[in-house]
């Protein structure tokens, strides 16, 4: 990790410790200290979780940030009511911050560079969800917020978009556990077989780039898979095609934020009616259900496609910080996890993340072999 890296690390802990402190004195709440004693708490075990992350290049700092709340909440024995709404607040709210930032980082023409790959990316979605929903539903009897992030998080960026889904469909700590859980070790078994398989049936640059791009779920997964691949052809320089194929997806988490927004507004608000037997507002149901940092979210992707955001530190800050608040965010989420029930009630959801992984590949495949030479030329792109 550079300076520049720990730097950005100790701006975000100010400006997350300072918005919790923030927070409760505009609210006129009693300064816990058992809370922001948890609060520090996520905010160091982020920070190790990221040099965890930056010793290898497989597994990235937010699954390492989950593991290490989930192990010390299960090694830690009466933990107290306060300390409990201390990392409750580090996995609400640092969560919108971090989405908000990762908007920051992405750019609308990237859809427009990579329109070749456009088809492949929807379809894979569509039968992400497809697979999480039939198989999830009627086999494995799975929640649907289950299979929403599932399907989401193997479909567009593993953990940012079961963080960002869950968070619209109100899941609770142990489903998003479980869902990241089953998308991270399918994204590990991509990123290290992939460019192996790729030279053993022979795939050229273009057709390995449409492959990482759009069945690897994690951005550093796709960089590390694509630089192994590079490594074993004996490139010397690897232009980044699979990375921009896959920003390609990491964009559409808008629309399909949006998609699960008014499916989710749908269903709530036919259930208050039911419930209440009464007219329930439509503009009353959005204000309850509609996740309002989805829209600065948007603002931010919006800013940067403008070209907005040029300078080197506050790009870095905005990639390295979205990243940090996330991992802080499932530190959070960790210390609300069992360990015992990781490997009890978290085996349906892996099985159902092992299916919707093998079903992209399987896909991704199909496509790249059939349609080789419209894959062949396509540009790498970045």
């Amino acid at each position: 990790m550079t300076a520049q890296t720990w730097m950005i690390i100790l701006i975000c802990c100010v400006l997350a410790y300072g918005y919790a402190v923030l927070t409760d004195i505009i609210g006129k709440k009693k300064l816990i200290a058992r809370k922001y004693f948890a609060i520090l708490i996520v905010l160091i075990s982020a920070a190790a979780a990221t040099l965890l992350a930056s010793l290898q290049k497989h597994v990235g700092a937010p699954i390492f940030g989950l593991f290490i709340g989930m192990i010390i909440y299960n090694a830690t024995s009466g933990i107290s009511s306060d300390f409990k709404e201390g990392t409750t607040f580090a996995s609400k709210k640092y969560l919108s911050f971090g989405i908000v930032l990762v908007g920051a980082t992405l750019n609308f023409t990237q859809m427009a560079a990579s329109v070749r790959a456009l088809p492949l990316i929807l379809f894979n979605i569509c039968l992400s969800f497809s697979i999480a929903f039939i198989l999830g539903r009627l086999v494995l009897k799975q929640s649907n917020n289950i299979c929403t992030m599932v399907g989401g998080g193997t479909s567009i960026c593993g953990g940012t978009a079961i963080a960002a889904l869950g968070s619209i469909i109100k899941a609770s700590a142990d489903e998003i556990g479980y869902a990241i859980t089953a998308v991270f070790l399918f994204d590990v078994i991509a990123c290290l077989f992939y460019p192996y398989l790729a030279i053993a049936i022979g795939l050229s640059p273009e057709q390995f780039s449409f492959l990482a791009g759009t069945a690897i779920n994690d951005t550093s997964s796709v960089t590390a898979s694509a630089n192994q691949y590079a490594s074993l052809m004996g490139m010397e320089a690897y232009d980044g095609g699979a990375v921009s194929i896959k920003l390609v997806r990491t964009t559409l988490l808008i629309v399909v934020a949006l998609v699960v927004t008014a499916i989710t507004l749908r269903a709530r608000t036919k259930a208050s009616i039911e419930e209440s037997a009464e007219n329930v507002g439509y503009a009353s149901a959005i204000k309850q259900v509609f996740p309002w940092f989805i829209l600065v979210f948007i603002c931010m992707a919006v800013l940067n496609t403008t070209g907005l955001f040029t300078n080197s530190f506050i790009i870095a800050f905005f990639k390295n910080g979205s990243r940090f608040l996330i991992t802080c965010a499932l530190v959070g989420v960790g210390f609300k996890m069992k360990l015992k029930d990781l490997f009890t009630k978290g085996l349906k959801p892996l099985l159902l993340g092992g299916c919707t992984w093998l079903g992209l590949a399987i896909a991704s495949m199909i496509f790249i072999l059939l349609f080789s030479s419209f894959v062949n030329n396509a540009p790498l792109f970045g």
